[in-house]
């Protein structure tokens, strides 16, 4: 099963889900884990969860929806065999780029040809740095 992390505002994550969907390829949608499951989210606990201190925010990772909502992401992290990291994200979805390099899973880094990004020296750890759909595809070893 493919683990596909990326970020709530990534216009090109559904596009990823059709082509892997299309090569009918197994994988984990943290927006829709599950029918009826919309994934978590922070106003879930609170409205004005961007104005929170730190304090706030460590005292909301006890909620029972934070909880759930990171078990709900971590077993699906931890049953996978490939992560596929969909550029733009960013903190939680390269903290599960580390943990499924550090795991021994297959990582693989989607970096669309035409977003211009900073470059970042520790996406050598990842097993392959993709500029296309097609060459994802050839690296989750679809025939072409």
């Amino acid at each position: 099963m493919i683990y596909v992390a990326s970020s709530w505002r990534n216009a090109l994550y559904e596009g990823v889900l059709a082509v892997l969907r299309a090569a009918e390829l197994p994988f984990f949608d943290f927006r829709h884990p599950a029918p009826g499951n919309d994934g978590f989210h922070w106003h879930e606990i609170d409205p004005d969860w961007q104005q929170w201190l730190p304090a706030h925010y460590r005292q909301a990772l006890a909620h029972p929806r934070a909880e759930e909502g990171f078990r709900c992401d971590m077993d699906a992290l931890k049953a996978c065999d490939t992560l596929l990291l969909v550029l733009p994200c960013g903190r939680s979805a390269h903290l599960e780029l580390g943990y499924a390099i550090g795991a021994g899973k297959k990582t693989i880094i989607y970096w669309p040809l035409d977003l211009p990004m900073e470059p970042e020296l520790m996406y050598k750890a990842a097993d392959a740095l993709c500029l296309t759909m097609g060459e994802v595809l050839a690296a989750l070893g679809v025939p072409n």
